[in-house]
């Protein structure tokens, strides 16, 4: 498969903790790779290492090469802000803005330089769609997002992300704080927008791994035990710790 991002020796510290170890892995395009692992395992620094999140937090040292479309974002040459256009982003708690459903969608595509309101009208409707939420807000578009139920809140900022046009969508466990309802709407957006984007999520819900993913990566403690393709993951594990984790036998073992 075809690498969208790649990691070449990819290390992350948090003072002296060291959370990452010489993760070297290929992310699939237009594909949903999924990270799973115990909690600690360093699932969501992987995840913000695409978008150089990671930076934000203090004491934070990083080695190794993340490379998006062969470039390697972490070159000091990198305009940081041209690279989360490219990345969209989806918390475990929907981030909307303080600012009306239409504005929320809208927000990226003024700041990138959009200002016809005809342009803006169209793209709203559109990303709406594509996050399946337009029918439900359709006629209160100029109501506060925060009105909105949580589960259409996420939803609303998929489309918000999706308004800028990214390359890639990350998403840190994004079905986490939601009803089952809510969370089967968001996977099948998942599943139904894998053909223009590369999705990468992390879950600690092995189901849900199962349901999304193409490719899955396993983490524990920092280092890669095993990653390819999903059905051999799951049914043909390589590594008798990825199949213990599978199995849920996983701390059990490792813990007495």
């Amino acid at each position: 498969m075809k690498p969208h991002i790649s990691t070449k020796n990819l290390s992350v510290w948090y003072g002296e903790h060291h959370v990452l170890n010489n993760i070297s892995i290929d992310i699939p395009d237009k594909k949903i790779t999924v990270i799973i692992g115990p909690s600690g395992c360093g699932k969501t620094t992987l995840l913000k290492s695409f978008n150089r999140l990671i930076e934000l937090q203090d004491g934070v040292k990083i080695s190794g090469k993340v490379l998006l479309d062969g470039e390697d974002i972490y070159d000091p040459s990198c305009d940081i802000t041209h690279l989360r256009k490219k990345m969209g982003l989806l918390f475990q708690k929907p981030q909307v803005l303080p600012m009306s459903i239409y504005e929320n969608v809208a927000y990226g595509l003024r700041i990138h330089g959009t200002k016809d309101k005809e342009e803006l009208d169209y793209s709203v409707e559109h990303y709406l769609k594509e996050a399946s939420l337009w029918n439900e807000v359709k006629d209160r578009l100029n109501t506060s997002a925060w009105k909105l139920s949580i589960g259409q809140q996420q939803r609303l900022c998929l489309a918000r992300g999706m308004a800028i046009e990214p390359e890639v969508i990350l998403g840190d466990e994004p079905t986490a704080a939601l009803d089952p309802i809510s969370a089967e709407r968001i996977e099948q957006r998942f599943l139904g927008l894998k053909n223009k984007y590369s999705i990468v999520l992390v879950t600690h819900i092995l189901r849900q791994a199962r349901r999304l993913a193409d490719y899955v990566i396993f983490l524990y403690f920092g280092n890669l035990i095993e990653h390819g393709p999903a059905e051999a993951v799951f049914n043909h594990p390589k590594d008798p710790r990825t199949q213990a984790y599978i199995d849920g036998r996983f701390f059990e073992e490792h813990t007495s």
